[in-house]
C-alpha cells in the first residue's frame, strides 16, 4: 500500500468501497460534491453502481430499494439537500433498512456555498438516526466503514456529517486494497417489513426510542471516537480525572473543554500552542477534553462521568449547540451542579465557522490569562490582532464569457420600463443579483423561482414575472412548478439557463447531458419537450450571445397569455471546448475610437474589462480588455455607443 495525501471527500469514497458498497448515489453540493466523483474512478474495479441521481430524495429512494435488498448503499448530498430529501429519510427511520445505508451529509459553516447554515445533528435528532461528526479525514474513512456496520446491526440509515474544512483537507493516509465490492443481496418480499403502516410506524417508534435513550448512549459510550483525554492521552471510562482546583479561593478553575468534528482539532491546537507558550502553568497543562464523535445518540453514560469530574465546562463545536444542549440536558437528568459555556451564553460565536484563533482567544479568556493574574501566564494575543489591513471583499461574480450574462442582459433591455419581479435560484445565476446587471430580486430555494413568480402574479397580475433557472435545476426540482403554473394558470415568463453542465458544483453531468457517472452515453432528455407537454407556450430556444433575437424572444415571450418559456442555450465557458464549442478571438479596444464612456462596463460588469491608465485626447480613462479572460462573446461590441470594441 501508498501512502497519499488524501482529500476528505476522498477518505469517505475509499472507506466506503473498503466496506463493500454495492450502490452509490447522490445530487451533486459544495462540500460534498467530490465523494461520488472519487467513487466512479473506481467503479470498473469495485462494480460498485454510481449515479448522479436527479435530486436528493431520488438519491434516498434509489438507495432504498438496494439496501432493502440486502446491499449496502451510500447517498451524499450537502446539508440543505437532506431537506429535498427528508420526506423518505424520515420513513426509512421507521421502515428501516437490510443491507447498511450511510447518508452523508455535508454541513457548510460559513456558510461558504449555501443558502444556509442548518447543523445535520439536528436532524440526526429530528429523524431519530445515528450520527457519526468526524474530525479529521482518517476519521471520516474509518468512521464511514463502523457506519456501515452499525446501519445492519440495528436496521437503521446511519447520518454521517462532515463539514466543508473535514471535506476538503488533505492528510496522510495509506491507500487501502480496494476489491470487489460485496455480492449484491436478493430482495425478499415482506410486506409486514416494507410496507409502511401506522401500527407498523407505532411499534418501530418504541423499538426505536430504546435503541436511541437506552442501548446507543451506552454503547457510543465505550467507543473510540469518543473519549477524555488530559495532557493529550485518553482516559478510559470512569477514570475522568476532574480539573485542577485553585486552593487560594476554593473554586474550580476552567480548564475542562468539549469538543467535537472539525472544532475539536482547533481545540488541541490551541492547548498545544498554549501550552508550549506556558510550559509552567498548570492549569493550561491539566486542561481535560471531552471528545464527542457520535453527537446522537449521544454518548450520556461517558458525559456523566466528565460532568461529575469537571463542573464548568466550556464546548466547542459547528454549528448549533448540541453537545452543549445535551450536556445541560445530562445534567439536569442527573441533577448535577455544573455550568456549561458555549453558544448559549455567547462565550463561544453562534454562527459561522471557528478557527484556532477564536479557540485560543476564548481559552485564554476562560482562564483568565492576564499579564499580571496570579497564574504567571503569558498575555493570550492571537496572531490577528495585529495592526495589519483587512483584506478587500472580492465577491463572486459571473465569469467572463457566461452565457447568462447575456441572458439577463436580454430580459433587462427588453423589459425597459416595465412592472417586473425577477425570481431567481440556486447556481451560478444566482450571480445576477449584483451590480450592474441587478436582475435576481428574489433567491430561497432550489425550484423556488417557478413558483415564487407565481405567487408574485396572482398577488399583481399586472406585474411582468421572471424566472430564472439553470438545466440542472430544472430536472432537479423545477418540473413541478411548472406543472403547478400552467395548471393554476399562472402567467410568467421561465428563462431556463441552459449552459449543458452543473456549473456551480463542478461541472457534473445531468439527465440533459447525455452522460451517466458510470460513463454511460445515453438518449439527451429534452427541456423542450418536456415544457410543451406540460402545456407551455410558447417554449422559444436563443443563443443569449445573439442580442438582436434575444430581446426579441424576451418581448415575443412576455406578451404571450399563460405560461410561457425562453431557454437560452449556451454551453458554459468552462466546458465549451470539450463540447466542440470554437471560441472566437478575444476582443480588442480601438484607443482611437473609445471614448471612455465606460457603458460596457457600467452595463455588463464583465470581468475581463477594466479602465486603461491610457487616457484619450479628452483626458478620460480608456477602457481595456484582459486577454486572458477575454472568451471574444461579443456582448461588449454590442453594448459599445461607438463601436470601439472588435
Amino acid at each position: 500500500m501508498s501512502t497519499q495525501m488524501i482529500m476528505g471527500n476522498q477518505a469517505i469514497a475509499l472507506g466506503a468501497l473498503k466496506a463493500g458498497v454495492n450502490l452509490v448515489a447522490g445530487y451533486p453540493g459544495t462540500p460534498s460534491s467530490e465523494t461520488i466523483e472519487f467513487i466512479s474512478k473506481y467503479n470498473k474495479k469495485t462494480e460498485t453502481y454510481v449515479e448522479w441521481s436527479v435530486n436528493e430524495k431520488a438519491a434516498v429512494e434509489v438507495a432504498a430499494g438496494a439496501s432493502y435488498a440486502g446491499s449496502r448503499t451510500l447517498v451524499t448530498m450537502k446539508q440543505v439537500g437532506l431537506n429535498v430529501a427528508s420526506d423518505p429519510v424520515m420513513c426509512l427511520s421507521y421502515v428501516g433498512v437490510k443491507g447498511g445505508m450511510v447518508i452523508v451529509s455535508a454541513d457548510d459553516p460559513g456558510p461558504i456555498s449555501s443558502q444556509t447554515e442548518q447543523d445535520t445533528r439536528r436532524f440526526a435528532q429530528f429523524s431519530k438516526l445515528p450520527c457519526f461528526d468526524p474530525s479529521t479525514p482518517t476519521e471520516a474513512y474509518e468512521m464511514i466503514q463502523e457506519a456501515f456496520e452499525l446501519s445492519e446491526k440495528y436496521n437503521t440509515p446511519v447520518l454521517l456529517r462532515p463539514t466543508t474544512r473535514v471535506d476538503h483537507a488533505y492528510e496522510s493516509m495509506e491507500m487501502p486494497e480496494l476489491g470487489t465490492c460485496r455480492k449484491p443481496g436478493v430482495f425478499e418480499k415482506d410486506s409486514a417489513r416494507w410496507v409502511i403502516f401506522p401500527r407498523a410506524s407505532y411499534n418501530n417508534h418504541k423499538r426505536i426510542f430504546e435503541r436511541n435513550e437506552s442501548i446507543l448512549p451506552k454503547e457510543f459510550s465505550a467507543s473510540k471516537w469518543n473519549f477524555i483525554t488530559k495532557r493529550g492521552e485518553s482516559l478510559p471510562l470512569a477514570s475522568a480525572v476532574p480539573a485542577s482546583t485553585t486552593p487560594s479561593n476554593g473554586t474550580h478553575s476552567r480548564n475542562a473543554f468539549a469538543a467535537g468534528g472539525i472544532s475539536y482539532c482547533y481545540l488541541m491546537e490551541a492547548l498545544s500552542i498554549l501550552k508550549e507558550e506556558n510550559p509552567d502553568n498548570k492549569a493550561i497543562q491539566d486542561a481535560v477534553v471531552l471528545k464527542i464523535g457520535t453527537p446522537y445518540p449521544f454518548p450520556s453514560t461517558l458525559a456523566s462521568e466528565f460532568l461529575k469530574a469537571n463542573p464548568e465546562i466550556t464546548v466547542f463545536e459547528e454549528l448549533d449547540p448540541v453537545i452543549e444542549d445535551s450536556l445541560i440536558q445530562l445534567c439536569g437528568a442527573e441533577r448535577l451542579n455544573c455550568c456549561i459555556h458555549g453558544k448559549h451564553d455567547k462565550t463561544v460565536p453562534e454562527a459561522g465557522e471557528l478557527t484556532v484563533e477564536i479557540v485560543k482567544r476564548i481559552v485564554c479568556e476562560m482562564l483568565k490569562q492576564v499579564q499580571h493574574d496570579s497564574t504567571g501566564c503569558r498575555p493570550c494575543h492571537s496572531e490577528l490582532d495585529s495592526e495589519s489591513p483587512e483584506l478587500p471583499v472580492r465577491p463572486p461574480v459571473l465569469c467572463a464569457g457566461c452565457p447568462h450574462r447575456g441572458a439577463f442582459y436580454a430580459v433587462k433591455q427588453a423589459m425597459k420600463g416595465e412592472k417586473t419581479a425577477y425570481c431567481g435560484d440556486i447556481g451560478c445565476y444566482t450571480l445576477g443579483n449584483a451590480k450592474p446587471l441587478d436582475m435576481t430580486d428574489t433567491c430561497l430555494c432550489m425550484g423556488a423561482d417557478i413558483t415564487i413568480a407565481q405567487g408574485f402574479y396572482h398577488n399583481e397580475p399586472d406585474r411582468k414575472c421572471f424566472s430564472f433557472i439553470g438545466d440542472s435545476t430544472f430536472f432537479a426540482s423545477g418540473i413541478t412548478g411548472v406543472v403547478n403554473a400552467v395548471y393554476n394558470q399562472a402567467k410568467q415568463t421561465i428563462c431556463i439557463l441552459d449552459n449543458s453542465t452543473t456549473a456551480m458544483t463542478g461541472h457534473q453531468p445531468h439527465p440533459g447531458t447525455g452522460v451517466t457517472m458510470m460513463g454511460e452515453i445515453v438518449e439527451k432528455i429534452s427541456i423542450p419537450k418536456i415544457l410543451e407537454a406540460i402545456g407551455v407556450s410558447p417554449v422559444i430556444e436563443v443563443d443569449p450571445f445573439d442580442q438582436e433575437k434575444a430581446v426579441a424572444a424576451v418581448k415575443q415571450a412576455s406578451n404571450a397569455p399563460g405560461v410561457s418559456a425562453i431557454i437560452f442555450k449556451s454551453p458554459c465557458i468552462s466546458v465549451a471546448g470539450k463540447l466542440g464549442y470554437k471560441f472566437p478571438r478575444t476582443k480588442v479596444v480601438d484607443a482611437e475610437k473609445c471614448i471612455g464612456c465606460r457603458k460596457c462596463i457600467n452595463e455588463l460588469g464583465c470581468p475581463a474589462l477594466s479602465l486603461s491608465l491610457a487616457k484619450n485626447t479628452k483626458g478620460k480613462q480608456m477602457i481595456e480588455i484582459d486577454k486572458s479572460l477575454c472568451t471574444g462573446c461579443g456582448l461588449c461590441s454590442g453594448v459599445c455607443p461607438v463601436k470601439a470594441i472588435d
